[in-house]
C-alpha cells in the first residue's frame, strides 16, 4: 500500500501541474480570440478546477473503471462544498458579491435534481447524457450573458486572476504539456487508487467517492484557502459552484454519452441525495446576507464528516 500511496500522490502532483498549464493555455487562447479578461475568468471558473477530475474520469472510463469515475464525479461535489468551501470559510469568512453565482446555485440545484430523477430507473442512457451535456452548454451561455451586469470591483477581481500571455505558440505548448501531464497523472491515480481502496476494504464506487474525490480536491482546498484569505471570495465560491455544475452535467453526461451508466441502488438512495443535501445547504447559508461565515463553514465541515463517517461505517461496521 505504501508504494501505491506514493504513486497516487505523484499522480495528484502531475494533475495539479497539468491542470494549471492547461488552464493558462486555454485562458491565453480565449483572450487572444477577443474574449475579455473578465469573461475569460468567468468561463475558466466554470470548469478550470474540474480539469483534473475530467482527466481522471476519462482515463477511468476508457480503462474499465466506470464505478471509480462515477463515484469521483458525485463525490467531488460533496467534497467541493463540504470540505473545500467549508475550510475556506473557516479560514476567512466570505461575501458573495458576484450576481451570477446566485444563478449558478439555482442551476446546480436543478442539475442535481435532474440527475437524481433521471437515475431513478437505475441508470443514465445516452440520450439522457446528451441532455445533461446540452444543459451545461446552455447554462454556460446564460451565465456568460449575465456576466455583463457584474460590478467593476467583481470584474477586476475575476479578470486579474486569469490574465496571462496571449502568444499562440506559448499557449499551444502549455496545452500540450498540460494534456501530457494530465494523462500520466490520471494514469497513476487510477492505477493506484483501487489498490489503496482494497487495502481499506473499499469497493470501486467508494474508492471513487472518497479516496479519488478527496485526493483530487486537495490542491483546490489549498488554493481556495489562500484565495479566501487574500479577499478573493467570489473566485472561491465561483470555482466551487462551477466545478460542481461541470461535474454533474458535463462529466456525468459525457460518461453516459460514451456508454450508458448503471447506477447502484445504494447510490440513488444515498450518495445522490447527499449531493442534493449539500447543494440545498447553500441556500440558508447564503440567503439574506450573501455571506458564509466561520460557523457556517464549520457546519458544512461537520456535515461532510458525518457523511464520510456513515460511508466508512457501512464498510467497516
Amino acid at each position: 500500500m505504501l508504494i501505491s500511496t506514493g504513486l497516487f500522490f505523484c499522480g495528484l502532483l502531475l494533475l495539479l501541474l497539468g491542470g494549471d498549464s492547461a488552464v493558462k493555455g486555454l485562458a491565453g487562447f480565449s483572450q487572444r480570440l477577443g474574449l475579455s479578461g473578465f469573461k475569460t475568468g468567468v468561463l475558466m471558473m466554470l470548469f478550470a478546477t474540474s480539469i483534473p477530475e475530467l482527466a481522471v474520469n476519462a482515463y477511468a472510463v476508457f480503462n474499465d473503471h466506470p464505478e471509480i469515475a462515477l463515484g469521483n464525479a458525485v463525490g467531488s461535489n460533496i467534497v467541493n462544498i463540504g470540505l473545500t468551501l467549508a475550510l475556506a470559510a473557516i479560514f476567512a469568512p466570505m461575501l458573495l458579491a458576484m450576481r451570477s453565482l446566485a444563478l449558478q446555485m439555482v442551476f446546480l440545484l436543478v442539475a442535481t435534481g435532474a440527475v437524481l430523477l433521471l437515475g431513478l430507473d437505475g441508470g443514465l442512457q445516452r440520450w439522457e447524457g446528451g441532455l445533461l451535456v446540452i444543459s451545461f452548454v446552455v447554462a454556460v451561455l446564460v451565465i456568460m450573458q449575465r456576466a455583463n451586469k457584474e460590478i467593476a470591483e467583481v470584474q477586476k477581481e475575476v479578470s486579474g486572476a486569469f490574465e496571462t500571455n496571449t502568444s499562440p505558440t506559448i499557449n499551444a505548448i502549455r496545452i500540450v504539456m498540460g494534456a501530457t501531464l494530465l494523462f500520466f497523472g490520471a494514469k497513476l491515480v487510477i492505477e493506484s487508487a483501487p489498490l489503496i481502496g482494497l487495502a481499506l476494504g473499499f469497493g470501486p464506487l467508494l474508492t471513487g467517492l472518497t479516496v479519488v474525490a478527496i485526493g483530487t480536491a486537495l490542491p483546490e482546498m489549498v488554493m481556495a484557502v489562500l484565495a479566501a484569505r487574500s479577499g478573493k471570495a467570489n473566485m472561491v465560491i465561483g470555482m466551487v459552484l462551477g466545478a460542481c455544475l461541470f461535474n454533474m452535467l458535463f462529466i456525468l453526461g459525457g460518461m453516459a454519452l460514451i456508454s450508458p451508466i448503471m447506477l447502484p441502488v445504494s447510490f440513488i438512495g444515498f450518495e445522490l441525495p447527499a449531493a442534493m443535501a449539500f447543494t440545498l445547504a447553500l441556500y440558508p447559508i447564503f440567503g439574506g446576507d450573501l455571506r458564509i461565515n466561520r460557523n457556517e463553514g464549520l457546519i458544512l465541515l461537520l456535515l461532510f464528516l458525518a457523511w464520510l463517517g456513515f460511508e466508512l461505517f457501512k464498510v467497516w461496521a
